[in-house]
Parts: C-alpha cells; sequence; structure tokens
C-alpha cells in the first residue's frame, strides 16, 4: 500500500518557508553559524544550526504550563504551515483517525536548565514552570490539544534515529487501519544539557562539520521541526520503504561494520521493492564524526557502488538529534518536488579533502542537477545504543 508525503511543514537554520529553504540548500549557503555564548572546552565559540532571528515563533498560552516550551513553539511554528491541511483531515476523517507520531530527544529540556539555575540563585523555580515540560512525551500532546484531534499520539525518543523511527510507525499505523491521517516528524531545541553532553565526548567541532573529510572531528548541534501529513491519499511523493535494525553494540559508537545500518537499508530497499541501482540521490546520516563516516561510507560503497550521488545536509543544519531524520526527510521531500525540474541535488559542503581510509563516494557538488527530478531517494539515520532506520522516498505518477 502506498504512503503519501501529502504536505510538509519545516522550520530550521535554513528559513521557515519552502522556497528559503530550498534557495539557501541549493545555492550550498549553510545556516551552520559560530555562536559567542557557547563555547568548547577550549573556549572556542561553537558553530551551531540555530533557527535565524527573523523566523518568528507563535504563542503558546493556549496550552497548559506543562507543555509551554521553546522546543514546543518550535512544533506549533511548522504546524501552523500546514494547519489548513490538518484541520482538513480531521474534519474528513474525524478526531478519532488521526494520529500524531513525533521524534524528539530534548523536548523541554531547556526550560528545566533555566529553572535549576533560578533555583539554585533564589530557591525558587520561576513562574509557570512545570516539570512536565521536559517530558518527552509534551510534544505530542502539544499538538493534540491544538489540534483536538483524539487519535493515537505518542514520541520516540531514539536519539538520532528518532524522527525517522516515528515516520516508520506513522506508516504502520495507517497499514493497519487504525488512523487514516498521522502528522508524523520531529522536533528538537538547542539546550547547554546537548551541547554540553556531545562535547564531553569530544565529539562537537567548533568549526562547521566536515564529513567524509580527513580533516573532519565531530558534530555541529543543531535545532528544528519538521512535520508530514502522510495519509493514504496521492500525492507527488511517497514513502515507499523503511527499514529498522539495532547494532547492539555499543552505546555510543557504531559497529563499525555497519551490520545494523546495512540491514535498514536492505529492509527499506526490499519494502520499495527497489534495487540499489534504482536509487537516483542519498542523503547520508553524515555527522562528520570519525567512526559514523567510515562505517557509513563502507556501507554505501558495498552496496550502491561509488556512482550514486550522496550528500550530508549536516553542514546546513547542524545536527537536529531527535529532528534530523524528518528534517532530512525534508529536504529530500523539497528536492522531489515539481518545481525542481532540472534535478538539483542537495550538496556536500566539506573542504574536498577525502580520507584516504574511507571508500571513494561520489558527493554532490553545488549546482550539481541529475536532468530530472529525483525519482527515488534514501535517507539514513544513525543513532547512540545502534538505533538504525532508513527510509526510502519515491516520486509517484510522473
Amino acid at each position: 500500500m502506498s504512503l503519501y508525503l501529502n504536505a510538509l511543514a519545516m522550520i530550521c537554520p535554513l528559513g521557515d518557508t519552502h522556497d528559503a529553504i530550498r534557495t539557501r540548500l541549493f545555492a550550498g549557503h549553510s545556516g551552520v553559524l559560530a555562536d559567542a555564548t557557547r563555547t568548547d572546552a577550549q573556549g572556542q565559540p561553537l558553530s551551531l544550526g540555530a533557527i535565524p532571528d527573523q523566523c518568528a515563533l507563535p504563542d503558546d498560552s493556549h496550552l497548559p504550563p506543562r507543555e509551554r516550551s521553546r522546543n514546543n513553539r518550535l512544533l506549533l511554528a511548522a504546524l501552523a504551515q500546514i494547519r489548513d491541511q490538518a484541520d482538513a483531515a480531521i474534519a474528513r476523517y474525524g478526531a478519532h483517525r488521526v494520529a500524531i507520531v513525533l521524534g524528539t530527544s530534548t523536548s523541554g529540556i531547556a526550560e528545566g536548565e533555566q529553572a535549576v539555575r533560578q533555583h539554585s540563585a533564589s530557591g525558587s523555580f520561576p513562574a509557570g514552570y512545570h516539570y512536565g515540560q521536559q517530558e518527552l512525551g509534551s510534544p505530542a500532546a502539544a499538538l493534540r490539544l491544538t489540534l483536538g484531534s483524539s487519535g493515537p499520539a505518542h514520541v520516540h525518543s531514539t536519539a538520532c534515529a528518532s524522527s525517522g523511527k516515528a515516520m516508520a510507525s506513522a506508516a504502520r499505523l495507517l497499514n493497519m487501519g487504525v488512523c487514516d491521517a498521522v502528522l508524523c516528524g520531529g522536533v528538537d531545541s538547542l539546550c547547554d544539557f546537548t551541547i554540553a553532553g556531545f562535547s564531553a565526548l569530544e565529539s562537537v567541532s567548533a568549526q562547521r562539520c566536515n564529513p567524509l573529510s580527513r580533516h573532519r572531528h565531530g558534530i555541529n548541534i543543531g535545532e528544528g521541526a519538521a512535520l508530514f501529513l502522510m495519509t493514504r491519499e496521492p500525492a507527488r511523493v511517497a514513502l515507499s520503504g523503511w527499514g529498522e535494525s539495532s547494532d547492539a553494540h555499543h552505546v555510543s559508537a557504531p559497529d563499525p561494520e555497519g551490520q545494523g545500518a546495512r540491514r535498514a537499508i536492505l529492509q527499506a530497499l526490499a519494502r520499495a521493492g527497489l534495487a540499489p541501482g534504482q536509487i537516483d540521490y542519498i542523503n547520508l546520516h553524515g555527522t562528520a564524526t570519525l567512526q559514523n563516516d567510515a562505517m557509513e561510507a563502507k556501507v554505501i560503497a558495498a552496496l550502491f557502488g561509488h556512482q550514486v550521488p550522496v550528500s550530508s545536509t549536516k553542514p546546513f543544519t547542524g545536527h537536529a538529534l531527535g529532528a534530523a531524520s524528518a528534517i532530512e526527510a525534508g529536504l529530500c521531500w523539497l528536492a522531489m518536488q515539481d518545481d525542481n525540474a532540472t534535478g538539483l541535488l542537495p550538496p556536500h559542503l566539506w573542504d574536498v579533502a577525502a580520507d584516504a581510509a574511507l571508500p571513494v563516494l561520489d558527493t554532490v557538488a553545488a549546482g550539481r542537477a541529475l536532468g530530472h527530478v529525483p525519482r527515488h531517494v534514501l535517507s539514513n539515520s544513525f543513532a547512540f545504543g545502534g538505533s538504525n532506520v532508513a527510509l526510502v522516498f519515491s516520486r509517484m505518477g510522473a
């Protein structure tokens, strides 16, 4: 059964409209900038993928205190872009037949950080603070209350694979007949907790991240939200395949042989009914960490050879952790629309200093086009704990 991505809403470091995001992406203009307020262990400003100041976030006063957070306001900013379609789905199918499935890793942790700082200084928490703001289920609750839906609503929190797994879960709900429409995707917001955590692992880069380079040395933390309306109603782009696996190898390092990643990709291709040679473009997980890039390059070269165009879009957006899969799915969706007639591909921003220890991959230079709109696209996400997800998107009716 084909499952269609009928609408996309997105806010990320590249902007908050389809046109702004697509223009900056295809032109090779990164949204990752140095932030003097946050530094690494050596005191150097970190490069982060923050939402631009000109992207206004909506008011959340209609929500109870436990669901008020900047994280949820990012999600509401995305929802506003497709609110008409979401309301129409509820009117058509009924509130109980519309589900919400999201991914996050931060939820309202930033509000918790602020509350702890104030409590340490004054002995009291800020007015309006509620511990529930940090609950991982809060984004789904906020959407449900805003829309008035009553179907299944839940959140995945499996680190960097969270929102990819949310999209796979949405597909299963539709296939099981549990619902007729799903709002699925992910949201994550910058907070000190994740920045300090990845810094402690020596996995963050003070400069813009540099995937596949011999000079790579870590990620840029990012933020953003992406929401899809997924239904069985025909649209230009379908989620045609998905695959999930677990390495069970290490709490933070991938299996260096990439067996779990390979299984996830092969499952996604099998569900889509595609051979590796039919994929037009691969959106790499591409974190620019030593171990991830080595593992992923090995798997991609073994399965696809050296001729399939690839890129990591994390140098554009930063690594949005729980929202990364959905944001990268959104960039693929934009590239597969009719108005990209020449088939421009998301570029691979790096220093072009290839790591000789890695297999050679066909990285996309800015301005490169297929000559036709991409027909089948693969997007990978590989998370801590060995949680892997691969998504295949297919252009329909072309």
